[in-house]
């Protein structure tokens, strides 16, 4: 593949659940040419209206230029990659470039780039940074990792999912960084739920706390665009907390391969076990907060008030 104008190539797309669908949209609002599969068709259905063509199957994507993942874990990106019905089942006839926004294990990931290697087709490892909302106002950041060739070729599209794009190097390094990337975020999360049930029980109303934090040395996008969840306790999923534990096991397991200590993220770890044993990992992890007032006896109620996510969308 040789570089060209961004609607020259003809794209796929593997996956259409909570951000897969928005950045599929993204694509398709530029006017790209683009088919899409997914799990449960009917999920992939709303995408027809906006142009996209659906198929049954991954392997029937195997006749696009460029195909674009965005799955749950390790064991989905496998299985559509190189199940009986997956991509690169069909060796006659692949793709040039799989691009890959999951977060999964750098072992699959490496399985993945050598089957694909060995049928001519180059595999971007692009995890994204940021929840459905952020992707909406397209304010994604995407760490990538691959041969450069096909990250040059790959741009104009990676930039059109988000503002940010960052190369990190060959092989799986964007996996390590997406992994140390959402230790943080679950780190973070955290100590903003202890400190604001801290605060709320010494008589500060959550959304003055945290509005003073946002303000400060230590706000950030983040902590921005999780206030309206941590004022009104809307827990909506948009990273559950079963995807979080998922996430930090895999830096644990890494931490482990590489011999580096992780002592905070493997107490948080343990905070998002329980925080799952207590009936919540189907929650936004923002639950986190739920978890901290039960752990101080402390009953919390919806503020009702209308707060800023910092999202200004494009």
């Amino acid at each position: 593949m040789t570089a060209a104008a961004p609607d020259r190539y003809r794209l796929g797309w593997i996956g259409t659940g909570r951000m897969g669908s928005v950045l599929a949209l993204r694509l398709l609002e530029q006017g790209c040419d683009l088919t899409v599969y997914n799990r449960t068709r009917s999920k992939a259905e709303p995408l027809a209206t906006r142009g996209a063509r659906i198929v049954d199957r991954p392997a029937d994507l195997s006749d696009r230029d460029v195909v674009i993942t965005s799955v749950a874990g390790s064991r989905d990106f496998a299985e559509v990659m190189t199940g009986p019905q997956g991509l690169l089942a069909n060796g006659d006839r692949v793709p040039a470039m799989v691009i890959d926004t999951s977060t999964v294990s750098m072992e699959v990931s490496q399985a993945i780039r050598e089957k694909a290697a060995s049928l001519g087709s180059a595999l971007l490892a692009a995890p994204v940074s940021g929840n459905p909302k952020v992707a909406r106002a397209g304010k994604l950041t995407l760490a990538v990792s691959g041969p450069r060739p096909a990250f040059e070729q790959a741009l104009p599209y990676l930039r059109m999912l988000g503002q940010r794009v960052t190369y990190v190097g060959e092989g799986e390094a964007a996996r390590l960084v997406k992994i140390c990337h959402n230790l943080i975020l679950g780190v973070v999360t955290q100590i903003l739920a202890e400190t604001t049930v801290l605060a709320e029980r010494g008589g500060i109303a959550r959304a003055d706390y945290l509005e003073f934090i946002n303000g400060s040395v230590m706000g950030s996008t983040f902590s921005r665009y999780k206030t309206p969840a941590l004022v009104n306790l809307d827990f909506t999923p948009t990273f559950t907390g079963h995807l979080l534990r998922k996430d930090f096991e895999l830096g644990l397991d890494a931490a482990r391969q590489l011999n580096v200590p992780l002592p905070v993220a493997a107490l948080t770890h343990q905070i998002v076990v329980s925080l799952i044993g207590q009936g919540l990992g189907d929650c936004d992890f923002a639950a986190l907060l739920e978890l901290a007032a039960r752990g101080a006896n402390f009953p919390l109620k919806p503020e009702s008030r209308q707060v800023s996510d910092g999202l200004d969308t494009e």
